[in-house]
């Protein structure tokens, strides 16, 4: 075979459209063809391989195989041993949950959370597990008058609280169990649950229903609605709220602001890497 044909493995059909990627852009095409190979495999939960890799993202096979065997090497990709199929590698979980910090999380929220108070009129937070407390890490002003004052770093107890409540429903039952085993449970208002099995039950149907309530539980003249916010790997990280007066939070209000709190919410895990299945 004569040597212009082969460089290093590849066909020279390979090599041709190699030299095209380069010749359109300076690499950019081969940014975009490895893109594309990453979203095709991230598609496939058991892996995909290289046979239906190179047709699905549209290039000839040789092409396809050096392009993902560099990206094994730089261990965005990995490739299973016993199937040959490939799947997403550690870097790409590793890089997202670097992003998934309590900062850059704030910093993601916090739009998201000025653009829900914009349209509810009421105040939104934005809260996290700190250890067994919820912590509000960020908020959104309402435009409403009389609004609530939801100070950023400020604890809520959980069992009392809509976003509590969400963040309690994304543990696992073992965890949950030994928050509940701990948990002190005190009647804030006349509506506060203090009782374990009302608990659990409040719990599983936030898990159910993807929503959590506060109605006047923590404060008796305050309201709230929560939804929780997942990251790539499915774990919730958070939860998004929306609390005001009951005098305004009534019914019609309610249905309207829970809408666009799941909605929030989903957008926002959407920007942490969640896809829902």
């Amino acid at each position: 075979m004569p040597k212009s044909s082969v460089v290093r493995g590849e066909t020279a059909s390979a090599k041709q459209e190699a030299d095209a990627g380069r010749e359109r852009g300076g690499g950019i095409q081969s940014i975009e063809r490895a893109f594309s190979i990453l979203t095709q495999i991230g598609q496939h939960d058991d892996g995909i391989n290289l046979a239906d890799l190179s047709k699905a993202v549209g290039l000839h096979t040789s092409t396809a195989f050096h392009l993902v065997r560099t990206m094994v090497e730089l261990g965005v990709v990995r490739q299973a041993k016993g199937t040959k199929r490939y799947h997403l590698g550690r870097m790409i979980f590793s890089l997202a949950a670097s992003s998934s910090s309590e900062v850059d999380l704030i910093a993601t929220a916090t739009p998201y959370l000025e653009a829900l108070a914009q349209d509810s009129g009421e105040g939104s937070h934005f809260a996290m597990l700190s250890g067994d407390d919820v912590v509000i890490v960020a908020r959104g002003a309402g435009t409403g008058a009389f609004q609530l004052v939801e100070r950023a770093g400020g604890a809520r107890p959980a069992h009392c609280t809509g976003i509590g409540k969400v963040l309690l429903a994304g543990m696992d039952d073992t965890r949950f169990e030994s928050w509940l085993r701990s948990a002190k449970l005190t009647a804030l208002t006349e509506k506060s649950i203090t009782d374990p099995s009302q608990m659990r039950l409040e719990v599983e149907q936030v898990r159910q229903a993807g929503v959590g309530y506060d109605d006047a539980e923590y404060n008796e003249e305050v309201r709230c609605v929560a939804c929780p916010v997942y990251d790539f790997s499915g774990q919730v990280v958070g939860a998004v709220g929306v609390s005001g007066p009951i005098w305004r939070m009534n019914l019609q209000r309610m249905e309207h602001i829970t809408q666009s709190v799941r909605q929030t919410a989903a957008q926002l895990s959407e920007d942490l890497g969640h896809s829902p299945g």
